[in-house]
């Protein structure tokens, strides 16, 4: 994951100033055909490249609505794909249309075409590894995870389809979703192994007489090599 933080300070979600216990995470996608961070995360920082219509959320009510999410993926200038953080993650978001503003952390997924299988296959990635990243966090288990249209139906979020509207162009859905969660955390909490001890064994010579050859071990004894022996041919 390729995570940088731009807060929307400018946005009325931020100066509304009100947090939240985080219970959980909720997968959006923006519903239009703009891939690029910069469509919804400003002012350019050097890697987003310039908004030329300015119409980025960093502004009190973008596009005369009261809307802001924790965060953004999508395109960097450059088109490689970034997670911008754009809220503090314990901040109320205006996300979800619902109670699920109170407890649930929400972010958004750049939409495009909805049919390049590259693009999807690399924000799909970069969403279970935010995800993941939360997870750790905050405690959370990928139970904790639904989309919007999820929301919808618990009754906890507005009428909207997302993401399951383009999750299954690609042979995804939200079960497979957190099952890749569950799998990278597992991963990445596994213990690791403990090291083998390695073991060096020093030849240091062949001796006709017996006595001698006794000598040259108890030396190599005394010298640390503890696991010195004679072998007889």
């Amino acid at each position: 994951m390729k995570l940088r933080k731009l807060i929307l300070t400018n946005n009325a979600c931020y100066k509304a100033g009100k947090t939240i216990k985080p219970k959980g995470i909720m997968v959006h996608s923006t519903g239009a055909n703009n891939p690029w961070l910069k469509r919804y995360v400003g002012p350019d920082d050097g890697l987003l490249g310039k908004n030329q219509y300015n119409n980025h959320w960093n502004q009190d009510k973008p596009g005369g609505r009261q809307v802001c999410v924790h965060a953004f993926i999508g395109k960097l200038s450059d088109g490689s794909i970034a997670t911008y953080q754009t809220l503090p993650w314990n901040h109320r978001g205006w996300h979800a249309g619902g109670a699920a503003n109170n407890t649930l952390i929400g972010f958004e997924i750049c939409e495009d075409s909805l049919t390049d299988a590259s693009y999807f296959s690399a924000v799909y990635k970069e969403a279970v590894e935010l995800c993941v990243y939360l997870c750790k966090l905050y405690g959370f288990s990928e139970k904790d995870i639904i989309c919007h249209s999820e929301g919808y139906k618990r009754g906890i979020a507005s009428n909207h389809g997302d993401v399951m509207h383009w999750f299954p162009k690609h042979g995804k859905s939200m079960d497979t979703f957190r099952a890749d969660v569950k799998k990278l955390l597992s991963a990445e909490n596994k213990p690791a192994e403990p090291m083998k001890k390695k073991y060096y064994r020093v030849q240091i010579g062949a001796y006709s007489d017996k006595a001698n050859a006794e000598a040259q071990l108890a030396k190599a004894k005394k010298a640390g090599f503890t696991d010195a022996f004679i072998k007889y041919d």
